[in-house]
Formats: C-alpha cells, structure tokens, sequence
C-alpha cells in the first residue's frame, strides 16, 4: 500500500487509574475511515491507555500493510516522548514506549503530530464507547475532522453582520487566541454574529 495512512489513536480512564479505554482509526488519504476501533483494556492511567491506543494502531496499520503514516494524538506527552523531547520517566510506560518506538520505526516513512482534542473526535468516541460497554466496538459515527478544513482566525477589516438586528462590527485587531478556541461575537440583541478578536 504506497498511499499515506493517518492514525489516530486516544485513549482515557474514568478514575485514573480506573476503566479505562482506547479508540483508534485508520484513515485512507482521501479522510475515508479504513478501520474504527474501541477497546476496554480493563484498569489503567490515561497514559497507559494512550499508549496502547498507539500501540493498536501502528499494529492496525502494519497489518493493512501500510508503509507510510501520519500519526495523530491529542495527548501532548505521548507525542513528545515519541519525538524524544519528553524523556520516560514513569516505569510503568517505559515498556509500551519501547513497543511503540520498535513499531513506528518499521514503516518507511512515519511521522507523529499532536492532534487538537476536537479533531480527535472519533478516537476519543470509540475510546468511551469501549469504556461504557465494557466492550471492543467498531461503531461509532463519523464526523470525518480530517476532512474539515482548519478554522480560520479573523482578520483586520473584517466585517461582521448580524443576523437578527443587522448591525456590524468590523474588526481592528484579530485576537490572539487560536481559532478553534474563539468564542462567538453575541450581539447585543444577543444573536450569535461569528468568531471574533477585538473590535
């Protein structure tokens, strides 16, 4: 298989340690899901989970015969171990890093990207559904977010209409936030006008 797979991969535990999940999805190039999968692995920490969610999908991936990946997760540590920016500390992950190391570097081509929670949502969908049914499930419904484009900031100059009153606000100087965390502009006759900065 010469196209570019992504993984994505989450994994979670209500208690921490407690039960304790993981969701993965393999998607081809074009966004389509190839595999979805969730998974209850029993009682574990939220980084343990994390990285047997890794783990599943790089072995998903070796057995779809991919050979070129793009690797996403929302958990910022399991990433950065992967790139060895973060060092293993913890004993207890040491040796599902060194499971996770060994498989990423059997594919030709790999690289691992930290993936924002909201374009996430599938993994972590399967991850509870695993957790609530106690379960491996393969059914969850897809919201495709490989496919959403990215949200866009605002810009200087741009203008903003109300729906309900038609008023307007123009934006002189675009907030610093990153624009999957903006908030609605809210009019004062309290209509949602769109994501905004400092007008």
């Amino acid at each position: 298989m010469n196209e570019t797979i992504t993984v994505q991969f989450d994994g979670g535990s209500r208690g921490n340690p407690g039960p304790a999940g993981i969701g993965v999805v393999l998607r081809a190039q074009d966004g389509t899901p190839l595999i979805t999968l969730g998974r209850f692995i029993g009682r574990a920490t939220n980084n343990v989970a994390e990285y047997k969610a890794l783990i599943t999908g790089l072995q998903k991936a070796k057995e779809l015969g991919a050979k070129k990946l793009i690797i996403r997760g929302d958990s910022e540590l399991i990433v950065k171990q992967m790139r060895g920016e973060y060092r293993v500390k913890n004993a207890d992950l040491k040796d599902l890093y060194d499971e996770a190391q060994h498989l990423y570097h059997q594919f030709d081509e790999a690289k691992i990207e930290h993936n924002y929670r909201d374009k996430n949502t599938l993994a972590d969908k399967l991850a509870n559904l695993a957790m609530d049914r106690k379960a491996e499930v393969t059914d969850a419904e897809d919201n495709n977010p490989v496919a959403a484009p990215a949200p866009v900031g605002p810009r200087a100059g741009d203008r903003h209409h109300c729906p309900r009153c038609g008023c307007a606000v123009e934006i002189r100087q675009p907030s610093r936030v990153r624009p999957h965390q903006l908030r609605p502009f809210t009019c004062q006759c309290g209509a949602p006008m769109a994501h905004g900065g400092e007008s």
